[in-house]
């Protein structure tokens, strides 16, 4: 137990993301810090979301490698799924993770409470313990990271065929037929492995295309590979309800009265922030008509000395988003004066097949942003390194500032689709991020061969002159 005299430098609220960084992040700089989690640390990054995801979807892509495995000259019987082992493997990574923040926090002395954190006056922190007992914490510092919660729509409850994407990540089989209902990067990586591991699939977005922060050219590229997988994709759709049937499944209704017969419908339209339980009573802060707790570009709350980070706040609902908010906080508690992130420049990572991985604005925002642009693209399907590994869909697109010799300046946006494009961003965001120039980038020389030669040729003919044409 904790004594209740002791005054931490730090207190955190929230064991996912954004909390845990915090807490490592200041433990290491020599601050008494303590982290309040009510579930399960790492949050919904960890436990429901970012990893069990991609655990699925690499599932997935072995799947497509066996059952591809000819093509290479490997002569194997024809795949199934075993859907239970792929179950035990995810909640294995989970586990393994969960324990290696438990074993980071104990080795940097991090005093992590297992309960329900509330804030009052006075930076108070009350914690109603897992146990039933009840601890106050004293801090100098709270930070706020309670996370978010899966959006829900009318006449979709969770329960029985109808899940959000915490519920369907305990599926130990493959549904035969699925409706995704939202087709943002979520949706899509849902719909993407299920359709791999043989489901029938159907996504229903209520916008006029899937991934609508994408850039047109990139989505295109999804759109058409999800149609050729068979994948069904109705967009500028509203669902209206469901009628479940005695096989255990259901109907959607959906549009002008059209409908569609499904064994599980994923709900995927979001997620909103989970402020219930704070308390914040007698504080200056302040949470919004749509729940998010309002902050200032330093992520200051209207309370001294109080913060908040990750999905909490307005912010792009991104685990490294919410990395780098907690070294920003982290940093002011030191005393340091860093700068805020730049969240049009973060980078985005989808991990659909294809993937999907962008920096910056995309063609249409950066010309309403004001921008004259110049752009070019090149096509995977060039590629030597993409051939080999035999997957050559896709394409990079560059966005960049046209001098006032017509030249193409400053690099405003990357945005690639295909091959493991979530693994080769980190060149284009630097770029984005620390504004470089197309003759700047284009002096970097990319290994041969690589995917990432793409991003390199697809700069060298913003300087007008290239290898490929």
């Amino acid at each position: 137990m904790i004594p209740t005299s002791e005054q931490f430098d730090l207190v955190v609220i929230g064991g996912g993301p954004g909390g845990y960084s915090a807490a490592l992040y200041g433990a290491s700089a020599g601050l008494r810090v303590a982290m309040v989690e009510m579930d399960a640390l790492g949050g919904t990054c960890l436990n429901r979301g970012c990893i069990p995801a991609k655990a699925f979807l690499e599932t997935a892509a072995v799947y497509r490698h066996v059952a591809g495995a000819a093509d290479f000259g490997i002569e194997s019987s024809s795949p199934t799924v075993n859907f239970a082992r792929t179950q035990e493997r995810k909640q294995g990574i989970v586990k393994g993770l969960v324990g290696g923040i438990a074993a980071m926090c104990k080795a940097r002395k991090v005093d992590v409470l297992n309960g329900t954190g509330s804030l009052g006056a006075g930076k108070a922190v009350t914690v109603a313990m897992a146990d039933g007992s009840t601890t106050e914490l004293a801090a100098s510092n709270v930070l706020l990271a309670s996370g978010s919660v899966p959006r829900l729509i009318p006449n979709f409850e969770r329960g029985g065929p109808i899940l959000t994407s915490d519920e369907v990540l305990d599926l130990d089989t493959v549904p035969e037929r699925v409706v995704v209902i939202g087709g943002g990067a979520i949706g899509c990586e849902f719909a993407s492995t299920f359709s791999d591991l043989g489901a029938q699939v159907t996504i229903l977005e209520g916008l006029p295309k899937i991934l609508p922060g994408c850039d047109d050219d990139v989505a295109g590229v999804v759109v058409r590979s999800f149609k050729k997988r068979k994948i069904d994709i109705r967009t500028g759709v509203m669902v209206n309800g469901h009628t479940p049937n005695d096989s255990g499944g259901t109907t959607v209704q959906f549009g002008e009265g059209e409908s569609i017969e499904t064994d599980v419908v994923v709900v995927s339209v979001g997620r909103r922030p989970f402020a219930d339980e704070l308390g914040l009573d007698g504080t200056g802060v302040v949470v919004d008509d749509r729940g998010f707790v309002q902050v200032d570009e330093f992520c200051r709350t209207g309370e001294e000395g109080v913060y908040a980070v990750g999905d909490l706040i307005d912010t792009p609902q991104l685990a490294h988003v919410g990395y780098a908010e907690a070294i920003l906080v982290v940093k002011q508690v030191l005393g340091e004066s860093p700068m805020p992130v730049m969240y049009d420049k973060v980078p985005w990572a989808i991990y659909c097949h294809p993937e999907v991985a962008f920096a910056g604005p995309s063609e249409q925002q950066a010309k309403e942003r004001g921008f004259d642009v110049v752009t070019a693209k090149h096509p995977f399907k060039f590629n030597s390194r993409a051939q080999i590994v035999g997957d050559s869909e896709g394409l990079c697109k560059i966005i960049a500032e046209r001098s006032s010799d017509g030249s193409a300046g400053r690099i405003l946006g990357v945005h690639m689709v295909g091959p493991w494009v979530t693994e080769q961003l980190s060149g284009g965001y630097l770029a984005v991020n620390w504004e470089a120039t197309v003759p700047e980038v284009a002096e970097f020389i990319q290994p041969h061969p690589s995917l990432t030669e793409l991003f390199g040729e697809t700069v060298l003919t913003l300087t007008g002159r290239n290898f490929n044409g």
